[in-house]
């Protein structure tokens, strides 16, 4: 192997690494033990802990591509990237979750919004399990030569996209909610603080039972980056900037609660009106001719 073949063998390795580092500073920040004093961050250690996420999610999409683009894919790769992922979108997101239901976001007075800790802790500890298993059936299930196109359930990086979403929601709520007082966007920003605050550990259980599902969902960055653009993707992009002008704060966690259920709730769409044209069938057949 030549030095500049060498070269291109680290990298991927390298991008790879690059995603665990992000997954374990999104936990020590959420954890408030960064290497930046918490007095120094002005209160924002979980918005930055969701950004990690992010961007250990942008490690994840570039290290495949990287490995396949200089033909150096092996399972020594797919494995890296599996223990990589567990940490970033494992065990992160699920700290992530059990710092943002202790963190106030000015909706302290409002009664009603206390889960038990215990509770809290066996949704984190089964997205954590959920996660671990999804990654492993993706490694036994997944060959070389797989296009990449679809997933078999949702994919762990997307369920931590979801959970390092509401952050950013939080803390841009919070802000509406303090110097917008007396406007449509401040009774909005107050009612919607305690609201999205009490369905984070719901959304969190949810998105854990997605990723060991069989719901098919598709490779976003692959169909993004690879081949022609249909009429569909435009019209996706057309909406995706609707949505981004109508609800800024919101669109981040719109957008991947979209992708997290619009999966299952197609499905069960589908076989509802399959039963009625089902039964529309049989009634139809039961008619007696005159």
């Amino acid at each position: 192997m030549s030095k500049k073949q060498k070269m291109y063998a680290v990298l991927p390795t390298m991008l790879t690494l690059c995603n665990a580092a992000c997954g374990f500073g999104a936990i020590t920040f959420a954890a408030k033990l960064g290497p930046t004093p918490t007095g120094n961050l002005g209160g924002n250690e979980l918005l930055i802990a969701g950004m990690l996420v992010y961007l250990a999610m942008v490690f994840d999409a570039f290290d495949g591509s990287a490995a396949r683009l200089f033909n150096q894919t092996s399972d020594f790769g797919a494995q890296l990237d599996s223990l990589c992922d567990a940490i970033s979108f494992g065990v992160a997101p699920a700290y992530l979750m059990l710092q943002i239901m202790v963190h106030s976001f000015g909706d302290d007075a409002i009664a009603g919004l206390n889960y038990h800790p215990r509770l809290l802790w066996v949704i984190a500890v089964l997205y954590v399990m959920c996660a671990i298993l999804r990654l492993a059936r993706f490694n036994v299930e997944t060959d070389e030569d797989d296009s990449h196109d679809f997933f078999s359930g949702l994919p762990s990086p997307a369920a931590a996209g979801v959970v390092a979403s509401f952050p950013i929601a939080l803390y841009d709520l919070r802000d509406l909610a303090v110097v917008s007082e007396g406007t449509v966007a401040h009774d909005a920003a107050r009612f919607l603080l305690p609201t999205i605050k009490l369905l984070i550990p719901l959304i969190t259980l949810g998105v854990a039972c997605l990723m060991v599902t069989r719901f098919r969902y598709s490779h976003v960055f692959n169909q993004l980056f690879r081949g022609q653009r249909s009429r569909r993707h435009i019209i996706q992009l057309m909406l995706t900037v609707i949505t981004i002008f109508l609800v800024r704060e919101l669109a981040v966690p719109v957008f991947f609660l979209y992708f997290a259920f619009s999966a299952p709730i197609t499905s069960a769409w589908r076989e509802v009106m399959q039963g009625r044209n089902k039964s529309a069938f049989r009634a139809g057949n039961e008619t007696p001719s005159v």
